[in-house]
Parts: C-alpha cells; sequence; structure tokens
C-alpha cells in the first residue's frame, strides 16, 4: 500500500519524529556541547529539499518522507512494521535500505548498507548523501585521526556508489569530503 503525503502529513511525521529522537544528542565538536539530534535530521531534510530544487523528475514525497524518516528504524524502537502500516511499503524499504545491519561484523555494514540501498529508488541513494553531507561537519571532539580517516573513506565509498543519482547531491558531497581533510592531523 503507497500512500499520497500531504503537507499536513509531513507536519505530523516531523512531529513523530521528533518525539522518537526525543532526548536524544550527539557530541559537539567540544568536549561540553552536546547537540539535540533532532538538529540531524532537519539538516538531512534540508539538503534534500534544497536538491529537489536543483533537479527535474525526482520524487519529492518519497525523498523528504525518507529523509525525515531515515533513522527511526536505526536509532528508535520505531520498527518496519509500524512504518509501513502508516506510511507504505516504498517509504518502509527505503528507510530499512538507509538502516544499517549491527547484526553483522561493522566492516561489513557499510557494504551491505550502499548494496541495499542502490537497489531503491534514485531518491533514496540521495538521502543517503545527504545523511553523509551532514555527517562531514566538524567531527566530535572525541575521534581519533584513524577514525575521522575511516569515515572521510566511507564518505568516498557512498559517493563512488550513489553519485548518479543527484547532481547536485554529488557534488556537494565532494565539497564536504575536501574540506573535511582539515580535520585529520
Amino acid at each position: 500500500m503507497n500512500k499520497t503525503i500531504s503537507i499536513d502529513d509531513l507536519q505530523t511525521i516531523w512531529e513523530k519524529v521528533t518525539l522518537l529522537h526525543g532526548g536524544q544528542t550527539y557530541g559537539g565538536h567540544e568536549k561540553d556541547l552536546r547537540i539535540e539530534y533532532i538538529n540531524h535530521i532537519g539538516s538531512v531534510v534540508f539538503e534534500v529539499f534544497y536538491a529537489l530544487q536543483q533537479t527535474d523528475s525526482f520524487d519529492g514525497e518519497l525523498a523528504i518522507t525518507c529523509a525525515l524518516l531515515h533513522d527511526t528504524i536505526e536509532d528508535t524502537a520505531f520498527t518496519k512494521e509500524e512504518l509501513t502500516e502508516l506510511y507504505g511499503h516504498r517509504i518502509a524499504d527505503g528507510v530499512l535500505a538507509l538502516t544499517k545491519n549491527t547484526t553483522l561484523p561493522k566492516e561489513q555494514q557499510m557494504p551491505d548498507s550502499l548494496q541495499r540501498i542502490m537497489q531503491q529508488p534514485k531518491e533514496v541513494w540521495a538521502v543517503k548523501m545527504a545523511d553523509r553531507i551532514c555527517n562531514l561537519y566538524r567531527p566530535p571532539h572525541y575521534w581519533d585521526n584513524e577514525k575521522k580517516l575511516s569515515y572521510l573513506q566511507e564518505a568516498r565509498d557512498i559517493h563512488a556508489h550513489l553519485h548518479s543519482a543527484n547532481v547536485y547531491l554529488s557534488n556537494r558531497l565532494l565539497r564536504k569530503i575536501e574540506a573535511y581533510k582539515k580535520y585529520l592531523s
């Protein structure tokens, strides 16, 4: 079942996502700084929204909805079944593809994720690029150089596999990869 998503539906999804991620934070670039996780979700949506303005023939409903919900299965108690019931198979399948399979060894998680994402529509690919763009800001203060290098290589792998989904996001991801090098020691 695929449902059409209205602006009212998107606002309801935003409220649900805000509640699901309520209280979650992530490490800031300063020792005592914690950032509300909903900031990340909003940043990914902004990236996708701006990409939609630069792109013809892109399913904005799919892209924005998956961007809003992209971390719900991975980081909350929300399930694929609940996603399917509320938003249909297309959205649930996209979000599931964007979710790391944590039962795999760490080194297999990104290749597996990319393989599953590539089986989805290009809009889901675009969400993954937008997600990594948003994660390439200043790294948390506690990451060592090895972690930063690994994260940068993952970003390159994401670009190599998904760049054809959206020219704007592809170019933006390349710029963020280049800019991230300043954080390496």
